[in-house]
């Protein structure tokens, strides 16, 4: 808990100063000494210096305090450039030019994502792998295990099925058994709604930006608009191709793009119907898109905070009897895996007297 609140006192930080200084250079008032002492250093010393400072004192992962600290102090940057003055501006000036490496750094990004799907997915669909692993493998071999890594991973998991989901079988995906769950309540359907929604309000929204606002806000707020439908579109693709599957130690939980989340059998105490609505809550992890979670598992040692995990598929009553067998031939290879090993230093402790 404390672990989470002090990731996120960063940007904390980062809205207060954006708010103070947007009153302090924004108003004539004696703290400004009534519009003469707008002066830029004092903005650029908390959003250049003492964020990126709290970034590095706060986490742990200096890769990822290093990835967080730039991306807090460009947006800090975006604004500044609204509430300094124009006639205060000197440093503030060449600062904004970095924002086109900044965009040079996201098309970047974006290609390296592209090309990690390309060569990925070719490489699955000849072995006939787990396209996960396939995309995952290249990215964190590159990047480790940081923040910049798992960015990549879902981005190139949103391209791939964008583009490729008619190449990928859920039966590529690791696992003996695999289970559905894109016709639960509608839920792909409901997907294709929100796709339909966007396309409609898209060139509405845009005019009236354009003609109400202006141009620049109408174009950004169209790309990102679009980079959503995007997002949408490969969801939509994703969910019947990304199934939950089940394999002879572990529960793998796949759900739309998102990351897979694994559960050992054996760390499985109960598993349950569910016909309740559940709140969020910091110790439940939710996997379902429409209506009610149907099914409850519940863990004997929590994975973090997590000792409940709530999920949402198609054949309830199948998946819970498949997880209850490979279960308990789980748990009796661990038991027969610890006697064995009992055993072994038994014989070695016999021999050594």
């Amino acid at each position: 808990m404390l672990k989470s609140i002090k990731s996120k006192i960063p940007f904390i930080f980062l809205i207060s100063i954006s708010l103070f200084w947007g009153i302090y250079y924004q108003g004539k008032h004696p703290l400004n000494d009534f519009g003469n002492a707008n002066f830029e250093w004092l903005y650029l010393l908390d959003a250049l210096i003492v964020l990126p400072v709290l970034c590095l004192i706060l986490i742990k992962n200096k890769k990822e305090a290093a990835f967080k600290a730039l991306m807090l102090c460009s947006i800090a940057i975006l604004v500044g450039s609204y509430i300094i003055p124009e006639q205060n501006k000197f440093l503030m000036n060449y600062l904004e030019q970095g924002r086109y490496g900044l965009l040079a750094l996201i098309v970047i990004l974006e290609l390296s994502a592209l090309i990690t799907v390309y060569l990925a997915i070719k490489s699955a669909l000849s072995q006939q792998t787990d396209p996960d692993i396939a995309i995952e493998r290249p990215i964190k071999k590159l990047f480790k295990q940081s923040a910049i890594a798992n960015f990549l991973c879902f981005e190139t998991r949103m391209w791939a099925f964008l583009f490729y989901a008619k190449h990928l079988k859920p039966s590529y995906f690791t696992g003996e058994q695999h289970f559905s769950y894109h016709n639960k309540d509608g839920a792909q359907a409901n997907l294709l709604g929100f796709i339909f929604i966007i396309l409609l309000e898209l060139p509405m929204m845009h005019l009236f930006l354009h003609f109400v606002w202006s141009s620049l806000a109408a174009n950004i707020i169209t790309g990102l608009t679009i980079f959503s439908l995007l997002f949408f579109v490969a969801e939509y693709r994703a969910v019947a191709k990304r199934p939950v599957s089940i394999s002879k130690s572990q529960l793998i939980i796949r759900y739309g793009l998102y990351p897979a989340y694994n559960i050992a059998l054996v760390n499985i105490k109960t598993i349950d119907f569910n016909t309740d609505f559940i709140a969020r809550a910091r110790t439940i992890k939710r996997y379902n898109y429409s209506g009610y979670p149907n099914i409850k598992i519940t863990l004997i040692e929590p994975i973090g905070d997590i000792n409940t995990v709530f999920l949402g598929v198609d054949n309830p009553h199948h998946f819970i009897n498949a997880i209850n067998k490979e279960r308990t031939y789980a748990i009796q290879r661990a038991r027969a895996q610890r006697a064995f090993s009992t055993q072994r230093c038994g014989a070695n402790g016999s021999k050594t007297v």
